[in-house]
């Protein structure tokens, strides 16, 4: 469904979950205006049609013993297609890389990674990443401290881009 074809409701019910998907749909209703019911038959529609992905905790990784967060820039040697389908298989399968990004420029692909510490990073690196088939060059960043870490997209600019559009 193009994004012109959710009206104000929907796009609100989505604002809401993302800033709180646990709360209960008599409260998503109250919170957009609308009854419980035709609330419920829109969340459902909203999931079925793929705008809602699912519901996750957001959990503190630091308070769970992983200390070392890692940003990897990956450079292929071949930028097939197949071979990049199969490097991002690949990345499916590495429990401490937790987003991957096909990139364009001189970079083929951005990882972020997390880790209990640096010496376990370095064995994934040593190990799996820079062995890895078709693996080029790696490029690590640690990270020192996150100033913002939010998900999901910013619904107040789509609405002002929206208000905008005739």
């Amino acid at each position: 469904m193009p994004l012109t074809r959710l009206d104000q409701i929907d796009r609100l019910i989505l604002s809401e979950l993302q800033a709180d998907g646990r709360m209960t749909n008599v409260e998503l209703a109250r919170r957009v205006g609308i009854s419980a019911p035709p609330c419920l038959r829109r969340v459902r529609a909203l999931e079925e049609m793929g705008f809602i992905k699912g519901y996750h905790a957001d959990v503190d990784s630091r308070m769970l013993g992983f200390e070392v967060v890692v940003f990897a820039m990956v450079g292929l040697q071949s930028q097939a297609e197949a071979d990049l389908r199969e490097f991002e298989e690949r990345c499916l399968s590495w429990p401490l890389v937790r987003e991957c990004h096909m990139l364009n420029g001189e970079v083929d692909f951005m990882l972020k990674c997390v880790a209990p510490d640096l010496s376990s990073f370095q064995s994934f690196l040593t190990g799996e990443l820079l062995t890895a088939s078709n693996v080029g060059s790696v490029k690590t960043s640690l990270v020192i401290r996150g100033a913002k870490d939010q998900p999901g997209v910013p619904f107040e600019v789509l609405e002002e881009r929206l208000a905008r559009t005739p």
